[in-house]
């Protein structure tokens, strides 16, 4: 049984060892992860972040996610992170993570929940994720974040779109 709940000061290891299993990201991606996870830890009264765990029964860390709204827009969220321990992967964790995130941008009105990722293939079960998850590709930047890895745009409308 998993639960998503707000992420606590003794989650962080346990995080930031997944983020590293995952073998996704690079070491300066896994020092940005920290750092955002450091400042919502420290500073209560940022607005900036969210972040959830996904925790089992024992209350170990499963994975986790990190959002927020994105500056300058209306009802827009970006989802910076999400990560599950690799040896618990299809079992519906990350699916519970989206299902948190959803409601949670639902409760404060929002329309639509974006999320960035590479080309590359490593990044491959990512954006099939995604995809399943009901994201659609919104946009592609060639040569992003270096040649041959492009930044790929997802997003998910929690509403129509009639009228936005």
């Amino acid at each position: 049984m998993i639960q998503v709940r707000r992420t606590e000061r003794q989650d962080l290891e346990a995080i930031r060892s997944i983020v590293i299993a995952t073998e996704v990201f690079s070491e300066e991606e896994v020092g940005i992860a920290v750092e955002l996870l450091e400042i919502y830890l420290n500073d209560p009264d940022q607005k900036d972040y969210e972040i959830f765990s996904a925790v089992n029964g024992e209350g170990n860390v499963a994975g986790y996610i990190c959002i927020g709204p994105t500056p300058a827009t209306v009802a827009t969220f970006d989802l910076y992170w999400i990560a599950v321990d690799p040896s618990l992967h299809g079992r519906g964790i990350g699916r519970e993570l989206d299902l948190h995130v959803e409601r949670s941008v639902r409760e404060r009105n929002g329309r639509l929940i974006v999320a960035e990722t590479s080309s590359t293939p490593r990044y491959d079960a990512t954006r099939m994720f995604y995809q399943r998850r009901g994201y659609a590709e919104l946009s592609r930047i060639t040569d992003y974040y270096r040649p041959g890895d492009d930044l790929v745009v997802y997003g998910k409308y929690l509403v129509s779109q009639q009228g936005v």
